[in-house]
């Protein structure tokens, strides 16, 4: 398939608006899954760590199916794969209401709709940057901000239906809003190009004539006519006969011709479909092997596998918070009447003001994107190791404004990517990056809780946590320094369609 230059606006401002509402809808619940985490530790009485499992597996299943995740986009296109999703979140979501126990919500919420949830945030980043270029960070900015203005909206939503009809009634609810998904998933149009050249062949198209077994040519008029006079001879010569002989020699013709057709024919239908088999393996083995090979030359480029590794530690250290931060403020001791508005609605906002706040400067050229990137990782891992110290309302709600604001760097990282590896390569890297996303989305929240469970306070779990969010921050500094650059040549040695970060580049 072949792509028409960005438009950089026009049908792609469309594209804009519906994904917005889709990372709004799907995002909304699990984002907001700590009010449900509160109901879920009163409902089946399980620890901390054990119930902070359903959260993490919600927000981190969908990222580790990332390279999955793009092969079905990739295969698909973002329109088919937005509206199957629509029904898992949904799906999952009304499951959820029935559940028996916190194994069941392990399936439910957090494999179904999470897995919904990650293919759909690949289908609208995807799509965006194909409609934008110039404008991208602008319109990445946008987009992610759906998923924090659901998480400011769901959490006061969930906690008032959950007064209202109860836990399950909630989620039944909030599962028949996420059909909406399906309106917004039907205009996601994909950008073709209309001079493009007719599509290729598929592989069965390809294999040669020779392999198909049943696969026979139409015989032209001469061909008929002279099997039409060849039987009328072979007839007119067997009326001339007695009539034991024509049965006789009859007979053993059509056994004889039986016999050895029958055997010709099954020996030839038998190579010829080894020899179609053994093709259409080599083929797939091959895409395999390019696979790797393209996976291999990505890890090459340093500044690629130091991202990895950073987003990896931030999503351990980073994403407890947003799921926590309320079972946090009661461990403290923190009157409830205290509270102006929930501290993860006030994630959910400040995450949206991040997100449109990094997505614009990253469209600045004098802007680089990967310092910009490095800067919130420092300042979230400083943020976390100040959590320890604030023991009021006041000081938590503080820290979770600017926590919200620094996760925001999510609306740069696929910007920061696309930099870094070429937006051909794109989808291939981005996939392998959400993995370990997901990995350190999975694993957060339950380590935090552990370490709640083993020394019944949060202090420890929360500098482990701002720990790893500054090692990852370090770690791909270095990667990104100048004079790193310049002993490693590393700038003469990448592939097409990537360059190493600098100083003075402009992202």
């Amino acid at each position: 398939m072949v792509f028409r230059k960005p438009p950089d606006g026009g049908w792609g401002w469309v594209i804009v608006v519906v994904s917005f509402f889709t990372q709004f809808l799907c995002y909304g619940s699990p984002l907001a899954v700590g009010v449900l985490y509160l109901e879920w530790l009163d409902a089946f009485g399980e620890g901390k760590g054990k119930t902070a499992w359903v959260g993490s597996l919600a927000n981190g299943i969908g990222l580790l199916a990332s390279p999955v995740c793009s092969i079905c986009v990739s295969s698909f296109g973002a329109r088919p794969v937005a509206i199957f999703s629509g029904f898992m979140v949904a799906g999952g979501l009304m499951m959820s209401s029935f559940a028996p126990n916190i194994y069941f919500l392990y399936i439910s919420y957090g494999i179904v709709v999470g897995l919904g949830c990650g293919l759909l945030y690949t289908a609208t980043v995807t799509i965006t940057c194909h409609y934008f270029d110039k404008r991208r960070g602008l319109a990445l900015g946008l987009i992610s901000t759906g998923s924090s203005v659901g998480l400011f909206i769901y959490a006061a939503l969930q906690r008032e239906l959950i007064d209202l009809y109860g836990l399950d009634g909630c989620l039944l609810i909030v599962g028949a809003l996420s059909l909406n998904i399906l309106a917004c998933g039907s205009l996601m149009r994909p950008l073709e190009s209309s001079d493009s050249p007719p599509p290729e062949k598929t592989c069965v198209d390809k294999v040669p004539d020779q392999y198909f077994v049943y696969h026979e040519k139409e015989k032209t008029v001469e061909e008929n006519i002279s099997i039409l006079e060849k039987g009328y001879v072979d007839e007119k010569c067997a009326n001339n006969m007695p009539d034991y002989k024509q049965d006789s020699i009859l007979n053993k013709n059509v056994l004889s011709s039986i016999n050895v057709n029958e055997k010709d024919t099954y020996k030839k239908k038998v190579v010829e479909q080894t020899n179609f088999c053994k093709q259409l393996a080599k083929r797939k083995w091959q895409l395999y092997l390019n696979y790797w090979e393209e996976t291999v030359v990505l890890f090459k480029n340093k500044v690629f596998s130091a991202l990895f590794v950073a987003i990896l530690l931030f999503d351990i250290g980073g994403f407890p918070p947003s799921l926590l931060m309320e079972d946090v403020a009661r461990s403290a001791n923190i009157n409830e009447d205290d509270y102006y508005m929930p501290l993860i609605s006030i994630i959910g906002i400040m995450t949206a003001v991040g997100k449109l706040t990094l997505g614009i400067l990253a469209d600045f050229k004098w802007v680089n994107t990967l310092y910009l990137y490095v800067t919130t990782l420092l300042m979230t891992g400083v943020a976390l190791f100040a959590i320890p110290f604030a023991k009021s309302y006041l000081t938590l709600a503080m820290l979770s404004g600017i926590l919200g604001f620094l996760t925001g760097n999510w609306s740069i990282f696929p910007y920061v990517t696309t930099k870094t590896v070429g937006i051909e390569k794109l989808t291939h890297a981005y996939g392998i990056l959400m993995f370990f996303a997901g990995l350190g989305n999975s694993l957060g929240p339950p380590i935090v809780g552990w370490f709640y469970d083993w020394t019944q306070e949060y202090d420890t779990a929360f500098y482990f946590s701002g720990f790893c969010v500054l090692l990852g921050g370090f770690l791909l500094l270095l990667a990104a320094l100048p004079c790193w650059n310049a002993c490693t040549n590393q700038s003469s040695k990448l592939p097409p369609n990537t360059y190493s970060y600098k100083v003075a580049s402009s992202a």
